[in-house]
């Protein structure tokens, strides 16, 4: 496929990429990665707390997919198929790491964007806001990993109920249970930490 220019590709579907990656087409899944990569870095940063890790895992993933691209299932969403790859990797890190309170405070913005800011703050307020944002990336951290991942996805990167449930593949129902539980889990260990809004 030599002769197959980049621009071929703009406007395909993900069913057609796979088919070409399927092929041998790299281009075809360097697309697919293109489209996907934002969103991969961004659930793992969520799981494993470490931005380093997070580019490594998502990438690894990524090289994993591509080996195993023949199990690929064009009618299925690409995404969801390779968030299982992703989401084994990054457990699997969990397992093995005692750092992640360390990795944690190497986040970024996603977090701290849970923590209400306001423009015109005063040296204490500073002072108090960065308290409670280091408050809620422990607490967030301090989930079980299925609860983590569930507020990550819902609360941090938007997702949908029913997106969640696809991905995680499981019901609408056992999202919302889960996310009500983390939901409670976290409210309890701020404010046990002293993070209240008032």
């Amino acid at each position: 496929m030599a002769g197959s220019d980049r621009q071929g590709y703009s406007g395909l579907e993900d069913a057609e990429l796979i088919r070409l990656t399927q092929s041998g087409d790299r281009a075809a899944f360097g697309k697919l990665v293109n489209k996907y990569m934002r969103r991969a870095y961004y659930g793992a940063l969520g799981l494993v707390g470490s931005h380093d890790d997070a580019l490594d895992l998502s990438q690894e993933a990524f090289a994993r997919a591509f080996q195993a691209r023949g199990d690929i299932d064009p009618e299925r969403p690409f995404y969801t198929w390779y968030y299982q790859i992703l989401r084994r990797l990054c457990f699997n890190l969990g397992r093995d790491s005692r750092a992640r309170a360390e990795k944690l405070e190497q986040q970024g913005d996603w977090l701290v964007a849970e923590v209400e800011q306001r423009a015109d703050q005063s040296p204490e307020q500073s002072v108090e806001d960065a308290a409670r944002q280091a408050a809620v990336r422990a607490a967030v951290d301090a989930l079980p990993a299925a609860e983590r991942e569930i507020i990550v996805m819902r609360e941090f990167q938007e997702m949908k109920y029913d997106e969640i449930a696809e991905l995680l593949d499981i019901p609408k129902g056992t999202v919302m249970s889960r996310l009500y539980n983390a939901r409670k889990r976290l409210a309890a260990a701020l404010v046990e930490g002293g993070v209240d809004d008032e």
